[in-house]
């Protein structure tokens, strides 16, 4: 499935522009305001054709796993990625074999209906705070449910990094606070794109032409990703719970009219 990755990278200064903003969105995604990276990575698809744009931002989301991990390495709930992690794999597989065949935009369509619904019903749930908890606690060993998430995530992630939003959704009717939530995120995402690099640089989506553009982004990156850092810890659990869910509908959106 290998094939010749052929791009232009003598962008106008408004695409330099955009793609530092997004990256610098990428970083604060991953330490600070969950689900505002969806946005960055939609946003590649400016600059780049949506296909080869995966393989560009994967080592940009990697460098903000990495920071992520090193801020929240102690803050992960362990259990839910051993419960997701076989289903996961099993995603990121099909999605590897999907690429070739299935329409993203289309795909992208059906997720985004799902995901503004869900987010709906999450954001009913959040009306009531003890609602949250007993939902959280009877989901939290729903075996079908780790299932679902875990193929989905791997799945969507390999097509188009379009998996953050399921992972919102998951770990917020989980009920975990704001920085179990983000150490928990960090190491499942870290673990997933690592596992993802081999296939990407299989279809050609990475190659060293890509990385050279990833070396020039990543500071914005690491930028991004101090700044979330501050914020998380300047927001209380309802508002990071609202900006998430709030990002994660305007993704949802975003899928949705393609």
């Amino acid at each position: 499935m290998d094939q010749s990755l052929n791009l232009s990278f003598d962008l106008p200064w408004w695409g330099w522009a955009l793609a530092a903003i997004c990256s610098v969105w990428i970083g604060i995604s991953k330490t600070g305001i969950a689900g505002l990276g969806v946005l960055g990575i939609a946003l590649f698809t400016l600059i780049f054709p949506a296909r080869e744009s995966t393989g560009i931002v994967l080592p940009l989301l990697i460098v903000g796993d990495i920071l992520a991990v090193l801020m929240y390495r102690r803050n992960a709930e362990w259990s839910y990625l051993i419960r997701l992690a076989p289903f996961t794999a099993v995603g990121v597989v099909l999605g590897y074999f999907a690429l070739e065949l299935l329409d993203p935009f289309t795909v992208g369509r059906l997720i985004g209906v799902v995901l503004l619904v869900v987010t709906l019903l999450q954001l009913w749930r959040m009306r009531s705070a003890s609602g949250v908890e007993r939902a959280g606690t009877a989901l939290e060993h729903n075996l079908l449910l780790a299932a679902l998430v875990g193929v989905l995530a791997g799945f969507f992630t390999m097509v188009s990094n379009a998996s953050g939003p399921i992972m919102i959704i998951y770990l917020l009717a989980m009920g975990l606070p704001k920085m179990a939530f983000m150490g928990t995120s960090a190491w499942f995402y870290f673990l997933l794109n690592t596992a993802k690099v081999p296939f990407s640089v299989n279809l050609g989506l990475i190659t060293p032409q890509t990385l050279r553009f990833d070396l020039l982004m990543a500071p914005f990156v690491v930028l991004g990703g101090l700044a979330g850092y501050q914020i998380l810890k300047r927001i209380n659990q309802r508002v990071f719970e609202q900006l998430a869910l709030i990002f994660t509908a305007i993704a949802a959106i975003r899928l949705i009219i393609g």
